[in-house]
Order: structure tokens, then sequence, then C-alpha cells
């Protein structure tokens, strides 16, 4: 009766593995995903595809209107961050108080390469102004549970937004206008806004037009990781490292780590 007993349950056990039952391996955990802010009368204005030239004048306007932003920067999209130039506005914006998140390394996010597009603009925010970013802006907003694998196991938190301006699709100065004049009618509790700073239309007309709209309306102009109840915008801060000057060019290869 014992022999019986133990084969039963030596076969119960190995049915229960073969139909995935409670001895299969449990799901990897997955990286929260945020559509919007949450605490009250705030609007975080996020710019992607940076660190670009009109970086400076977006700062500006948010800083002499009492706020700051979040910039999301690539590593290799419309110039490469080891750019002297790009180092600058890197930089710049850590001194006046942005966030800087990741939007990957070169922006088309490569699926089997994903560690090492998020590597590579990691340890370039890291050697030039000595932070590690506790925040992901998937390109295009394209985003699948590998990903969110991959975010959560380098600690990072996925942000979407609940306004897009329209600017990186063409859309006219008048119609992003028009999509936050329509959004902010509506009284929302809060805005989670995406822009880009690739563009001269955004940086000199849309963005003065959006802050004093929202100033207007008693929204205060804060960092996304502020938005979120307060989060911390970084996993680390140190000190700045010098970048070699051959890392620009540089291909460097992180093997896919299945999950």
């Amino acid at each position: 009766m014992k022999t019986f007993t133990t084969l039963l349950a030596l076969f119960s056990a190995v049915g229960a593995l073969a139909a995935g039952g409670a001895t299969s391996q449990p799901r990897a955990s997955l990286a929260t995903v945020y559509y919007s802010c949450v605490n009250n009368k705030e609007a975080a204005l996020t710019f992607d595809d940076g660190p670009y030239v009109w970086l400076y004048d977006i700062s500006k306007f948010l800083v002499a209107a009492g706020g700051k932003g979040t910039f999301c920067f690539n590593g290799n999209n419309w110039a490469c961050i080891y750019d002297t130039a790009s180092q600058n506005r890197v930089k710049y914006a850590h001194a006046h108080g942005h966030q800087l998140v990741s939007h990957t390394w070169s922006h088309p996010l490569s699926f089997d390469q994903i560690h090492n597009e998020m590597w590579r603009i990691e340890q370039a925010l890291e050697r030039i102004v000595g932070v590690s970013p506790a925040f992901l802006r998937p390109p295009y907003g394209n985003y699948n549970n590998l990903v969110r694998q991959v975010a959560k196991q380098r600690n990072q938190s996925i942000i979407m937004w609940d306004l897009d301006t329209g600017d990186s699709l063409g859309a006219s100065v008048a119609h992003s206008e028009k999509v936050y004049s329509d959004a902010v009618a509506k009284n929302p509790r809060n805005i989670l806004a995406l822009n880009h700073e690739t563009y001269s239309s955004t940086a000199e007309t849309i963005v003065p037009y959006a802050i004093k709209l929202l100033k207007s309306k008693g929204y205060q102009l804060v960092t996304v990781a502020e938005c979120l109840g307060g989060l911390a915008p970084y996993q680390w801060t140190a000190a700045p490292q010098t970048p070699s000057s051959f890392e620009s060019n540089a291909l460097i290869w992180i093997p896919w780590i299945p999950i």
C-alpha cells in the first residue's frame, strides 16, 4: 500500500509538470508602466530624442516659470551622446534640476539586443553626469512583456503619456497647441505630456504656450518622478567619469540573457 501511494504521488507530480502546474517555473516579474501622474494639479512635460540643440531653450522656459521637465535621452539618434556638444547638453539639463530618463541607445529598439540598447545609454548617463536612470521611455511607446521583463531586471519603471502633442508626426503648431488647450479645458487632475526636443517649433512656440496655459490653470510643472508621488528619479548617483574618446563609435555587445 505504501509503495502504491508513493507511485501515485510520483505520477501526479509528473502530470502537473507536463501540464505546467505548480511545479512549473514562475513567470518573470514585469516592470511597472505609468501612463499618467498621480499628484493633483501637476503637469509633467517630457521631451524625447535628445540631447539636441533645442534643449537649452526648453530648459530656460521651464526654469523661468519655476518648473522642471523630463528629458528622455538616446545614445545615438540625432547625434551621439558622447559628442562634446551632446555631453554639454546632458550636463546642462542635469545641473538645472531636470530629470534624465533612458530612451535606449539608438531609438529603434532591437529586441534581440535589448539589454545592450538599454545598458549603453545607462552607461553614458553614468559616465557623463553620474546618474543611473530609474525610468525608461520605450521608443515610439512600443513595449511588450520582454521589454517589461528586461526593464524590471534593470530596476527601471516604464513611463508613457496621456497627452501627445503630435510634433514628431508632423502636426502643426496650431494642432499641438489645441491638444494642450483641449486637455486643460477638461480640468484633469494632472497631465503627463509627450513632446520632442528635436523640433524648433516645439521649443520656441509650443512649450512656451503650454507653460503659460498650464500655469494659468494652477498646474505645477514637475518631473515625472515628482508627479508619480515623489519617486526616486535615479537608482543611484555618483561622481561623473571621463568618457573615453573612442566610445562615440564603439559597439559594445552584451549577449541576450534568456528570461
